[in-house]
């Protein structure tokens, strides 16, 4: 056989070393020898080689024996370890009040900043101070805010803060350069490289599979490996720090046991009914296996619960619909079944998958079939199907390696390059303070724009192809703009008031006060401006305004002096109605009301009297000729700067009168001249007599009320 056609893979593992020979024959892969050889000291650590010769010695000694039987091996194909990679959480927030409407490209933006993020949390954990030393070799949104409510999509939404959280994982670059060197040390030239849950995933889940939310578990002797499909594609990758070792522990305690002999225990429990030990004292003992996995039970629910655990966090809260078991520690017993009741699945959803599942596989004769072959095979069948390898660009003119383990983006070449893609957005314009109606308000500048990415030479979108040898540009976006703002666009309304006036509308506007001058609405604002939006808010301040004050000069309190004593008299007093109720000139005044001044009245002299019901002349009814009148006598004179006044004089407000009393005398026959006018007859004897009551009586006759006069001409 010309070795030619071999493939040399190799899994380089926490305790052994699997080395494979695999040949591409018919349409077959055909497995031609493989060879496993533990480490003999802790070379290896979570998946990272920590002794580069002692490691390297174990990888000469299986290319020796392989080398002995199918000639010289110069080439091999080797996976980083997933127990190498890093998992990190991140969320990142950014204000988008004033922004147009996020699109596609502002969310790739927004989960990039989210990545990086990780990628720095991670720099921090491990003491770095170099994000970029991490490649990111995938991750999953877990969420979407807009306003700190969780939403399915921020395409076409508004708001005021827009956040996603994503779960990110990360290979160190230590690692693959730790792996070229023992390579090297065995004179070994690496010709395809992959990740251990990816090589897994090839020969067990095909392309057409992965559209299916699948969970491929590799558990080794350190670590158990994750890796999750879903979509078309792989989405997450994560590790447990919890695996064979755990359950081994466990019978070496439970059973006072050396490491190798409880190793030797476990595997004999899921292949006998019982198992012979033989303790560190040398006691010999047989115990049947359901009692010996009774036993060690909590140790098998303690890896059940990490993986499950692992699981939902990198599968966004949800189990997948279906687990995979591989490697060596999956063969713990009890442990699909477990693991199927924590992710509430039927049983049939979790399942071990030895090389057998694997499609147009066959094996030598001397091959012993495991599920601890599934990676190595797969490392050599990816070598086949889908060889990764570092490909160079430019950042900014700056050569970038990537790991090419799957279709790499303008993304990919930013966080690899360690641009901090949140630094080049444009710094938003400076804002400016104002105070509006004693009340500060903070106007923001206008944001800045997007970074500009150029893919050679054209704009290009961060989710665009790169292959070897682009060159990429990234150019800070422009500085946003201090704010041109108007007072028009901080006040709600300018507000205006219509009034009724004695029957008439009045119309007005507000005052615009601008640092205490009048000013406009469309005046642009500076820092620390001070405005304020006046109207008239009292009956007073509006009919200033409208030019009518001389209407409160009218309405004034009506009293006049009588002998010194001041007597008011509301119902001359000037008045203000507003909306029919009476008011004063300091009520405030709402649009639309109706007023209703009425000035200061000036009344006659009788009026007055009237209305203050004095008692200024007496009187007496009587009849006259079968008339009733009714006599009045003044007992009070009024005199106004010594003018005695009639009953028809007119008074004025603030007048100072004084009065004059007479003696009160009884009305006498000749007092009905005062009332009446006698119509002399002009033919005939002039003679007459007077009658009261029908009695002759004299001018001088007392009367009384009621009584009937008359004179009769003879």
């Amino acid at each position: 056989m010309n070795n030619k056609d071999l493939t040399f893979a190799l899994d380089i593992g926490t305790r052994s070393v699997v080395g494979l020979i695999l040949k591409e024959e018919d349409g077959f892969y055909y497995i031609v020898d493989t060879v496993i050889k533990e480490h003999d000291k802790r070379a290896m650590l979570d998946g990272q080689i920590h002794d580069v010769l002692a490691v390297a010695n174990v990888i000469l000694s299986i290319k020796n024996d392989l080398e002995q039987v199918h000639g010289p091996l110069n080439k091999v194909c080797v996976a980083a370890a997933g127990r190498a990679l890093k998992t990190e959480r991140a969320k990142v927030n950014i204000e988008i009040m004033g922004k147009p409407m996020i699109q596609k490209e502002d969310i790739l933006h927004l989960e990039l900043m989210a990545v990086q993020i990780a990628q720095k949390q991670l720099a921090e954990k491990y003491d770095s101070d170099r994000a970029h030393n991490y490649d990111c070799v995938g991750y999953s949104v877990l969420h979407y805010h807009l306003d700190n409510e969780e939403i399915g999509s921020l395409i076409d939404q508004q708001g005021e803060k827009a956040s996603v959280e994503i779960i990110a994982t990360f290979l160190p670059k230590v690692v693959v350069e730790s792996l070229l060197a023992a390579l090297n040390r065995a004179g070994l030239e690496m010709e395809a490289l992959t990740l251990e849950p990816i090589a897994a995933i090839n020969v067990l889940i095909p392309a057409s599979m992965r559209r299916l939310n699948v969970a491929l578990v590799d558990i080794g002797a350190g670590t158990s490996d994750i890796a999750i499909t879903d979509l078309g594609t792989i989405i997450s990758y994560g590790m447990v720090p919890i695996a064979g070792d755990e359950i081994t522990e466990a019978v070496s305690d439970e059973f006072l046991l050396d490491f190798p002999k409880a190793e030797d225990a476990k595997r004999q429990l899921t292949s006998q009914e019982t198992i012979t030990i033989t303790d560190i004292l040398g006691f010999e003992t047989e115990i049947p296996s359901e009692e010996a996995i009774d036993k060690i039970s909590p140790a098998i629910d303690k890896l059940a619960n990490a993986i499950k655990d692992e699981l939902l966090l990198l599968n966004n809260g949800t189990a997948p619909k279906a687990v995979m078991l591989v490697g060596g520690g999956s063969l713990t017993p009890m442990l699909p079944q477990k693991l199927a009741s924590l992710l509430h699945l039927p049983e049939n959803r979790v399942a071990i998958r030895g090389i057998d599942a694997i499609n147009q596989l066959k094996l030598a004769d001397h091959v012993h079939k495991g599920p601890e072959l599934v990676t190595p095979i797969g490392i050599a069948v990816s070598s086949k199907q889908n060889p990764i390898q570092y490909i160079s660009v430019k950042v900014n003119d700056r050569a970038v390696r990537l790991f090419h383990m799957k279709t790499l983006t303008i993304a990919d070449s930013l966080l690899a390059s360690g641009i901090q893609l949140s630094k080049l957005y444009g710094k938003p314009g400076m804002a400016i303070m104002v105070e509006v109606n004693g009340q500060s308000i903070t106007i923001p500048g206008n944001h800045g724009t997007s970074p500009i990415i150029m893919h050679n030479n054209s704009i290009c979108s961060l989710d665009d192809e790169i292959k070897h040898g682009d060159s990429i540009i990234v150019k800070n976006g422009q500085n946003g703009t201090d704010p041109v703002v108007p007072i028009s666009q901080i006040l709600d309304e300018i507000p205006t008031k219509s009034i009724s006036v004695n029957g008439e509308i009045y119309t007005i506007h507000a005052k615009i006060l601008l640092n205490n001058q009048e000013s406009h609405a469309e005046k642009i604002l500076a820092d620390r401006d001070r405005v304020t939006c006046w109207i008239p808010k009292t009956i007073e301040e509006f009919l200033e305004q409208v030019k009518l004050q001389k209407k409160l000069t009218e309405i004034q309190s009506f009293s006049i002096r009588i002998d010194e004593a001041i007597v008011p008299l509301d119902t001359f007093s000037g008045k203000i109605y507003k909306n029919g109720l009476q008011t004063t000139k300091k009520a405030n005044l709402e649009n639309g009301d109706i007023l209703d001044i009425k000035p200061t009245k000036s009344p006659t002299l009788e009026e007055f009297v009237k209305e203050t019901n004095m008692t200024l002349s007496q009187s007496l009814p009587i009849t006259f000729n079968e008339k009733s009148i009714t006599l009045e006598k003044s007992i009070t004179n009024f005199y106004r700067n010594d003018t005695l006044l009639s009953y028809k004089d007119v008074l004025q407000n603030g007048d100072r009168l004084t009065t004059k009393k007479k003696a009160i005398e009884p009305f006498i026959f000749q007092d009905i001249f005062t009332a009446i006018d006698i119509d002399i007859p002009t033919s005939g004897n002039s003679k007459f007599i007077l009658l009261k009551n029908d009695q002759e009586v004299s001018f001088h006759e007392p009367l009384s009320p009621g009584d009937n006069l008359s004179i009769k001409w003879l």
